[in-house]
């Protein structure tokens, strides 16, 4: 079986995609006590077991101070039975988004990519993943710092592998680029004489960026409240926001009607044309085009295709591709909801990238115990 330790859990996008795809979540880390009653809260909704060891509503650092000897035992116990042990996490990435402050490694949040590494080394666990920002791959000054942290993890006896990945070629209607970095034990490659080459990232994307480039994708059109537009030739439904609305029934969604009210700019969202994404802020999306990465907070306006107001908290689930039945707590507030959806990795990325490493170490393993009986 292969078991999971999350770390940076926020309400549990990528976990979710690990535990579609078959694995048993052991234990959840996560700092904001909304988030991770978020967490609760959808899974309880959703009828999934509650994690075998638990919640850590901490800051990561504990798990490299006072409870580094408590996390060693719960590892060791997962690990009774033969199973196999990954961590997983995404720390928080503001300092190295290019929208951002650019404080890298130095930052408050910067700082925590750092503590995940220095967990992985201290704890070993047979695999890991690393997810974070497009910034730390492609802002020369932090890409320094990531190429140090693989140093790191290379030191204590990890081999890896990368990518830059775009979520569109997962089929979430979301152009939203992250970085992917699985590591895995040396010692269990040269045991079964394997190497990263048999690790295909690829395996579960649906299209290429090349494919989506070339797509004849719809301009900028009058905006009109509640008007009708025919999807145009040639364009993946499933690749729009309008595609997801309609999976999702975002209408009657419990998340339906929570939305922000402008107290001033109502009649600045009249004006703006239909799949308007150029400003910084006050973006209307398109229908039948997919959405600008997520960031539905104050400062980074969204606007709906066809209704003069921003987007609800369900659309927004709805743009991470997340499952209809996911849905957050009625007294979350706003601020947090979409701040924990915007933080989040769309779930069918996250299905994708859980389902390659599954294939990855079952044929390491072996089915059984490469977690098929999870």
């Amino acid at each position: 079986m292969l078991r999971i330790f999350s770390f940076f859990s926020g309400c549990g996008f990528l976990d979710l995609g690990f535990e579609k795809a078959g694995y048993s979540i052991e234990t959840v880390n996560e700092y904001s006590e909304a988030f991770l009653n978020a967490y609760k809260y959808a899974r309880k909704k959703m009828r999934i077991k509650n994690p075998h060891y638990g919640y850590y509503n901490c800051d990561v650092n504990v798990f490299l101070n006072e409870k580094t000897d408590e996390l060693s035992n719960l590892i060791e116990k997962s690990r009774r039975d033969g199973s196999v042990v990954g961590f997983i996490g995404g720390p928080p990435c503001p300092d190295f988004s290019i929208a951002g402050k650019q404080r890298g490694r130095n930052g408050d949040n910067g700082k925590l990519s750092l503590s995940y590494v220095r967990l992985i080394v201290r704890q070993q666990p047979d695999f890991f993943l690393f997810e974070n920002v497009k910034g730390l791959w492609s802002t020369t000054k932090h890409r320094l710092f990531y190429d140090e942290l693989k140093r790191m993890l290379s030191d204590a006896g990890y081999a890896m592998i990368d990518r830059m990945t775009n979520a569109l070629e997962y089929g979430v209607a979301q152009d939203r680029d992250r970085i992917l970095l699985f590591g895995i034990k040396k010692t269990i490659l040269n045991e079964r004489n394997a190497s990263l080459d048999d690790f295909h990232w690829e395996k579960y994307m649906k299209y290429s960026m090349e494919e989506i480039d070339n797509i004849p994708w719809p301009e900028m059109e009058d905006f009109e409240i509640d008007s009708a537009r025919t999807l145009p030739r040639r364009i993946p439904r499933e690749l729009t926001v309008e595609y997801w609305f309609k999976k999702n029934d975002v209408t009657n969604h419990p998340d339906a009607n929570r939305f922000f009210i402008p107290r001033a700019g109502l009649q600045k969202m009249l004006v703006i044309p239909e799949g308007d994404t150029n400003k910084k802020s006050y973006k209307r999306l398109h229908r039948w085009r997919y959405s600008p990465t997520a960031a539905y907070g104050n400062n980074e306006v969204h606007l709906h295709p066809y209704k003069a107001r921003r987007l609800s908290v369900a659309e927004c689930l709805a743009i991470q591709s997340l499952p209809r039945s996911f849905s957050l707590p009625p007294e979350m507030s706003l601020s947090d909801s979409f701040k924990t959806i915007g933080n989040g990795v769309p779930f069918l990325l996250s299905y994708g990238i859980a389902r390659t490493i599954k294939d990855f170490m079952e044929v390491l393993y072996g089915e059984n115990n490469g977690g098929n009986n999870s």
